[in-house]
Parts: C-alpha cells; sequence; structure tokens
C-alpha cells in the first residue's frame, strides 16, 4: 500500500470507518503522526537553536585587526554572551543579527584583541598612586624637594612620607636623590622614595637613624649601601639593604589593596587592556584580588606570580600556596584570576647597576664602574634548586634577570631541569631578558620548540622611559644587544611584552612604538643608543602584546586573537597601527574597550555609537 503523502490523502482515510481500514493502513497512518510530530519538534528546536545563537552584540564599519595566524583584517564582530561566535564582513554578520542584538558603528575605527601586559606590578603601583608621592615626571631635585614638602605638611610628626617614580636619568642634575636633599623638606618624618626600577631608593637621615643605618653598617648580603666620598652612608639603598628601612614602613590595609586594583582596572581600560601578569604577589595581594573576584569586581584578566624569596624554605612555602589553589589554565572567576607559579630574583637592576654581568658595569656610557659586576641576588645553587623544586611539582617558574651572566645561569637551569624531569608546558620564563648572550639564545630556541617553555617576558619602554640611565650604565657595545627582537624572530623565539609598570608607565602602546622606534626619552646619548638593527614592526610588536602574551598567562584559548570562541576582549582605537607612521604609535587613543562582551569603558568624545 503507498504511504501517505499530503493532508488530503489523511482527510480521506478518515472517512473510512475503523472496520474498514485495514491493519496494515493504521500502521502507516500511525507512522505518519509520529513522523509530523518529529518534523514539528524539529522545526520549533531548529528555530529556538537560531534565537539562542544569535549575537547580542555585533561591530560593524571597522577594520578589525584579529591576529590570528593569518594575521586576517575583518570588517565586522558578531558576540554572544561574551563570546566571539563570528568575524567577517559587515554584510555576513549583520546577517546574522537578530531585533534584540546591539550594534556598535566603529566609523571606520581600528579594533584589536584588548592588550595584554605580561609583567605589571598593579596592586602594588596602584597603591602607590593613591598614597605615595608621585616622582616620575620630577624635572629636578628642587621639584623632588618641593613635593616632598607639601606632602610633609599634611603628616603629623613621625608619620613615614613614602614616594616612587624618581629617576637620575630624567632629572637636570643626572644624580641620585640623598638624604640631605630630604632632611629640610621633611625634617619631622622619615622618608622614603623608590627608584622607578624599584631595586633602589633613598631614605632621609631620620629612616636611617631608624633602620640603624650608620656608616659602621656593613653591606648586607646581595645589597648596597651606597656612600660618600668618606664612607658615610649617602641614602641610598639598593637590594636587600633597602629591606631595613622598608620593613618599618606600615603595609597598605585590605582596603586600599583592594582600592589599588580597582584604580589601575580603570587605567587599563581607558588603555584599550584587558589582562595583566602581576608577578611577585604575597598572601595580602592575593586575598584583594580574590575578594574582588567573589564581589564580581574584577573586570580584568589577572594571573599571578607568587614572591618564591630567596631560600628553599621560601620557595617550599610558595608551592605550598599554590599547590591550594587551582592550576593553570583553570582559575577563579572563569578566566579572571589565575596562580600561574612562582617568581624568583636572580639579579638585580641595570639602573642600580647590580644586575649579574660578564663585564665590568659602564658608567656615563664610556667610562668604567671599576670592579662592579653586580652580583646574584640569591646563591646561584640554591635558585637552582628552588626551581627543580617547582618543575618536579609541576609548577611555572620566572625569573627576574637583567644581566647577560644571570640570563646563562637562569636558561641553563631550565635546561637542566627540564632533562631531569621532560615536561611540556610549563612556559618557565626569563623575566626581563635584557642582554641575553649568544647562548642564551640559542638555548630559549631549544626549550620553547622542544619543551614549550623559556620564553622571555620583556619591556620595550625600557629604552625609552628608563633609556637614559640604561645607556649609561650599559655602555655602547652592550645597548645594542637591549631587547634583540629582531634576533628573537630570526630564531623563532616568540616573546611576550609588558611594562613592569610602574618601573613604565603602563600604556602598551608605549611599548609598540617602543618595540619598532627604540628611542629614549631625554636622547642623553643620543637618540637611539640602543641602535635600530633589533627593531621589528608593529604587526610583530602587537602579537607580543596579545597572542604571545596570551600564552604567558596560560590563557591564549581564552583571549589575545579575535576569533570564534573566543572570548570578546576588544579595544578600539582612533588610528590605524598598521599604516600610521610608527613614530604616532605612542600618542594612539583607546577610544572604546570591551572585556568579556561588555563594554567597560567609552571615550567622552568618540565618534563610536551603539543603536
Amino acid at each position: 500500500m503507498a504511504r501517505l503523502k499530503s493532508p488530503n490523502r489523511l482527510r480521506f482515510l478518515f472517512r473510512f470507518s475503523r472496520f474498514q481500514v485495514s491493519l496494515s493502513t493504521e500502521i502507516r497512518y500511525s507512522e505518519l503522526t509520529l513522523m509530523l510530530k518529529t518534523i514539528a519538534l524539529a522545526c520549533l528546536l531548529s528555530g529556538l537553536s537560531a534565537s539562542a545563537q544569535a549575537p547580542d552584540l555585533i561591530l560593524i564599519h571597522g577594520k578589525i585587526l584579529t591576529v590570528d595566524a593569518k594575521d586576517s583584517i575583518a570588517q565586522a564582530v558578531a558576540i554572544r554572551q561574551g563570546k566571539i561566535i563570528a568575524v567577517g564582513s559587515n554584510k555576513k554578520i549583520l546577517q546574522l543579527a537578530g531585533s534584540k542584538a546591539q550594534v556598535i558603528d566603529l566609523h571606520g575605527r581600528t579594533a584589536t584583541p584588548g592588550l595584554i601586559d605580561s609583567h605589571a606590578h598593579i596592586a602594588t603601583g596602584g597603591v602607590d598612586e593613591l598614597d605615595s608621592v608621585s616622582l616620575s615626571d620630577a624635572a629636578n631635585v628642587d621639584e623632588v624637594k618641593r613635593r616632598v614638602q607639601a606632602t610633609a605638611a599634611k603628616l603629623k610628626p613621625g608619620e613615614w612620607l613614602t614616594g616612587a617614580g624618581w629617576d637620575e636619568g630624567k632629572l637636570a642634575e643626572r644624580r641620585y636623590i640623598v638624604a640631605s636633599d630630604l632632611d629640610e623638606a621633611a625634617p619631622n618624618n622619615p622618608v622614603w622614595l623608590e627608584h622607578t626600577t624599584g631595586h633602589y631608593g633613598v631614605a632621609n637621615h631620620e629612616a636611617l637613624q631608624l633602620a640603624h643605618i650608620t656608616a659602621a653598617s656593613k653591606d648586607p648580603p646581595a645589597g648596597t649601601i651606597d656612600r660618600d666620598a668618606q664612607g658615610v652612608p649617602t641614602g641610598v639603598l639598593k637590594e636587600s639593604a633597602m629591606e631595613a628601612v622598608v620593613e618599618l614602613i606600615p603595609p597598605p590595609t585590605p582596603e586600599q589593596w583592594r582600592n589599588g586594583i580597582l584604580r589601575m582596572v580603570d587605567t587599563l581600560h581607558r588603555e584599550g587592556m584587558t589582562a595583566v601578569k602581576d608577578p611577585d604577589i604575597q598572601p595580602p595581594i592575593w586575598d584583594a584580588y580574590h575578594q574582588l573576584v567573589e564581589e564580581k569586581r574584577l573586570s580584568l584578566h589577572v594571573c599571578v606570580l607568587w614572591h618564591g624569596g630567596t631560600t628553599l624554605e621560601s620557595a617550599k612555602a610558595a608551592l605550598a600556596r599554590i599547590q591550594a589553589l587551582p592550576r593553570p589554565p583553570d582559575s577563579l572567576g572563569d578566566g579572571n584570576l589565575v596562580s600561574c607559579g612562582a617568581k624568583i630574583y636572580m639579579d638585580g637592576s641595570a639602573g642600580a647597576r647590580t644586575a649579574w654581568v660578564y663585564k665590568e658595569w659602564n658608567k656615563n656610557s664610556t667610562g668604567i664602574d671599576q670592579g662592579n659586576y653586580g652580583y646574584p641576588l640569591i646563591d646561584p645553587e640554591v635558585y637552582r634548586q628552588m626551581v627543580r623544586l617547582f618543575h618536579q611539582a609541576g609548577v611555572s617558574v620566572g625569573t627576574h634577570a637583567i644581566g647577560d651572566h644571570a640570563i646563562d645561569w637562569v636558561v641553563d637551569t631550565y635546561a637542566q631541569v627540564l632533562k631531569e624531569k621532560p615536561t611540556s608546558g610549563l612556559r618557565h620564563s626569563i623575566i626581563h631578558a635584557n642582554i641575553p648572550t649568544d647562548h642564551a639564545i640559542d638555548t630559549m630556541a631549544f626549550l620553547q620548540k622542544e619543551y614549550d617553555a623559556g620564553f622571555p617576558e620583556t619591556q620595550p619602554a625600557f629604552t625609552w622611559w628608563i633609556g637614559d640611565t640604561y645607556a649609561g650604565n650599559f655602555g655602547p657595545q652592550r645597548a645594542l644587544r637591549l631587547n634583540p627582537y629582531h634576533t628573537y624572530e630570526a630564531h623563532s623565539i616568540l616573546w611576550a611584552a609588558g611594562s613592569d609598570y610602574s618601573v613604565t608607565p603602563i600604556p602598551a602602546r608605549f611599548g609598540l612604538w617602543a618595540s619598532v622606534e627604540r628611542e629614549t626619552a631625554k636622547g642623553v646619548y643620543g637618540k637611539q643608543p640602543f641602535g635600530t638593527a633589533e627593531a621589528v614592526d608593529v604587526h610583530t610588536a602587537l602579537r607580543s602584546y596579545t597572542a604571545w602574551a596570551a600564552r604567558q598567562l596560560f590563557l591564549e584559548n581564552k583571549i589575545g586573537t579575535i576569533e570564534p570562541g573566543k572570548e570578546a576582549d576588544i579595544a578600539v582605537w582612533d588610528k590605524d597601527m598598521y599604516t600610521i607612521p610608527s613614530g604616532e604609535l605612542r600618542d594612539l587613543k583607546c577610544e572604546m574597550t570591551i572585556y568579556n562582551g561588555q563594554v567597560v569603558y567609552r571615550a567622552a568624545n568618540t565618534p563610536v555609537t551603539g543603536q
């Protein structure tokens, strides 16, 4: 018997009495009924599915720099529930839009993935911005003294006065601030002013007295008390010598930590930045981040490195904290807070001439700082034991290493522990990696290829913001090796970029520009004492602040590119960074920042509109 094919045929069958309908017809009728119900249900579900997958936000009429593997450029993006669901032409994306989709017209503006800072102390820097004297733009010693005096007038006698950001390379006198400069400005208060590098600072005589630092004091291990020609402390303390003063300063309160972080989140949004690695944290900072996550106030991806200390005991304490938390890429707040690993300091600072180098430090570019090769901040063999401890436990290690000697020790340590226990994906990093040797570069390339480890986490803006101090200390030959990005590229080495805020200002646009131009702030030793041979183009520079940086936060599957499946972290800029003259990169203005599909910043005068 033929199958029923139409409603007319169905009505015809109903005219027969039930005694006239054969058993086979009844079976066919049952099959038809089931089929029709199935089709109806499928149509309903199809409509619901289409509705469920329709975008709730679309960006159109833009130039979308996706930073995907092909460096594709699109016109529009479709977003649903914070995720990118499609990227393509205006026509393609508009076809997806339902009646409820919010439409943002970019009016030809350029959009990129939200920029990522792979090394920024935003918690401590934020507290400093709120509660310390800012000195980063002080042009001379008298200006520093005036700011200290104005702040001291608001304090009670005996209260600590703190400041941060000074740099002798920017001061007209081109010298350290010293205790005698501060005594008159704050005669009734202990004063501590941290250098922009964070590796040295200056105390006034009242603070020195409280710390029991006198002419008879000896330099502590891995530290330096700066002295005048008569051996009297000048007030400048470097590396571990700072601890005697710093430990006397009352620590920030939990509320101050939270407020400092929130201030920086707002600043980052204004600069098109949506993720950061905050290194060297202690429990109070973690607690502040965690509380903000619980309160759903942390609209930022934050990856942290725990302070590893300088001993095996301190490393074990850090490891215990790390093991109590989710391992990356697992996180708290669905990617808002990632416990990425541990940080260790191998050496000091190029600004302080305490980094560990093979040849004596220079002074004033061509002079020699006789006998000064810097020094490790940790016993090298103990360091190796600490790295082994973390590595064996499956924990990523980020090691601060500035000098060429320090960098060699770090990459050789990574190679050794990885040979002992081959493990892929821990992404051990060399933080700063200022002047790597050829051996270090070859080892980084090997480690990345074989183990997904050995990644430089660098700061392009060092050549600019502290470049005049750096050029004077590195000297003409070493300076040419600073941040060797072109060489990295030639060796297929990936690197992540950042600011080391508050060592340099946090906007990533400065780093994009510095990666290409390599100019110093003042030109004390020439406009480009680091040369241009190691410069890269803006396409590569942008990748170091997006796709490559995301890997070092263990978030490459969530952020770093504009592709379907990624979170909608997007920055909109007033100019196309791929086509403007490279000198204009540092003047880019962010007009809108989207985090997880939500607009978290919109410039007041932007033509970018929403419907």
